[in-house]
């Protein structure tokens, strides 16, 4: 019987099996943000276990509110830098050079095919999008694994999402997201992992899987996975030309990790989005979805474009070919915030920034704070935003606040309309 790509990884990262249905793996990389790191290196501190087990495996970044806000925020990015230079951690990246990381880590060339990684924060998932095991974990498998280079984890079982079809125009990786989302439920693979196939996945660029794999946690999944082929080698090429003789051979070692034709699947599921629409969600659970046209006229207050689902500068471009030439309605905040200094400087050079300035948006710097109502774009109560971030839970970006997940060209298209919209303006 032949393996998924899951299972193929869980067996070359094997360390022990401590009972059938346990696996500890050694783990290639732990991820870090100042956030949920800080609380770990505190009680690894205070048990005298202030160590780490490589610290060329351990990168770090302080992106959820940055620059600090106030002075718990800052302590919690002391902690961080102190901890980095402690341990000389040479990939903590700190204001300026800092970014989100789900989005900034892929970009320096931390993911690869094979990989295991964890990291505090459940859209860890997102780096599945390169053919890696990737998880988000609590405190104590954190520390653990900055500690040890562990994690321990449950046999996985992995629920096969086909999407096949022609897009039209106008629908992108978010809406498909959305819509699979919509179908399995937000508890539909809960403990399992999502493998993302078919022709629509094997067309899409590297900025599109990573969409996909980061929001497979909003449908209860432990990861989600694309499986490595020329795109991804493409991606990663700068970063590994002095590790393989040719783009052809690097493609040849990622690809024994693609399932096996005749890999056994928990689940499978066929999405055909042939007839798929531009979609949204409405209430509090990302499985709350219906088409934009079933909205239109749901006056908004905000537009947020940006976080780790779509802060990348294929984004930026969609939402700014539409905007060029519009201003945004006059009862709408506009925000964008670039994902990473890279594709801020990208859109610069690209004229983009200016064209979000000119149609009325506020640019920020790159950060995770509106996403999660921290900072940088927080709601008050009674407020509605249309937003390209992963969450709508009731009170995400604010208290008393309704958030709308759409795709930055929905997104951008409201703005102009002061409602949500998906007209090509």
């Amino acid at each position: 019987m032949g393996k998924t790509i899951a299972q193929k990884i869980f067996k070359a990262h094997l360390k022990d099996q401590p009972c059938e249905d346990v696996n500890v793996l050694n783990i290639d990389r732990v991820f870090c943000h100042e956030i949920t790191t800080p609380t770990a290196i505190q009680d690894l501190v205070a048990r005298g276990k202030d160590r780490v087990f490589d610290p060329d495996k351990i990168k770090a970044v302080i992106d959820h509110v940055t620059p600090a806000k106030d002075s718990k925020t800052a302590m919690q990015g002391k902690i961080m830098r102190e901890w980095a230079k402690r341990h000389n951690i040479k990939d903590f990246f700190d204001i300026g050079q800092n970014g989100v990381c789900h989005a900034l880590f892929p970009e320096k060339g931390f993911v690869l095919p094979g990989h295991t990684i964890i990291m505090g924060d459940s859209h860890t998932c997102t780096h599945g999008a390169f053919g890696a095991f990737a998880a988000g974990v609590g405190t104590t498998d954190l520390e653990v694994g900055i500690l040890k280079g562990v994690c321990t984890f449950k046999t996985p079982e992995t629920y096969k999402i086909e999407i096949i079809g022609t897009l039209r125009q106008g629908v992108y990786a978010k809406d498909i997201i959305l819509e699979v989302i919509r179908q399995l439920g937000v508890n539909g693979a809960t403990n399992m992992v999502i493998e993302f196939t078919g022709s629509i996945v094997d067309a899409m660029t590297m900025d599109q899987r990573m969409t996909l794999a980061n929001m497979a946690v909003e449908a209860g999944a432990t990861s989600g996975i694309c499986l490595p082929d020329k795109r991804t080698v493409e991606y990663l090429w700068e970063f590994i030309k002095e590790d393989y003789s040719s783009k052809a051979q690097a493609l040849e070692m990622f690809s024994k990790y693609r399932s096996d034709d005749d890999a056994l699947y928990a689940k499978t599921k066929t999405v055909d989005v042939t007839n798929l629409e531009p979609l949204t969600t409405f209430g509090f659970k990302p499985d709350n979805v219906k088409p934009i046209s079933e909205m239109k006229g749901t006056k908004i207050d905000q537009v947020y474009i940006g976080s780790c689902t779509n802060g990348r500068l294929e984004d930026l471009q969609i939402a700014a070919k539409i905007l060029k030439g519009h201003v945004i309605a006059g009862s709408v905040r506009g925000i964008v915030s670039p994902a990473t200094p890279k594709i801020f400087s990208q859109a610069l050079e690209q004229g983009i920034i200016q064209t979000f300035m000119e149609s009325g948006f506020c640019v920020t710097n790159p950060t995770c704070g509106a996403c999660l109502g921290m900072s940088n774009g927080v709601l008050a109560k009674g407020e509605v935003a249309a937003s390209t971030t992963n969450r709508n839970f009731n009170g995400r970006m604010g208290k008393g606040g309704m958030v709308h997940l759409m795709s930055p060209a929905s997104a951008a298209a409201s703005a102009i309309k002061g409602e949500i919209s998906n007209e090509r303006i």
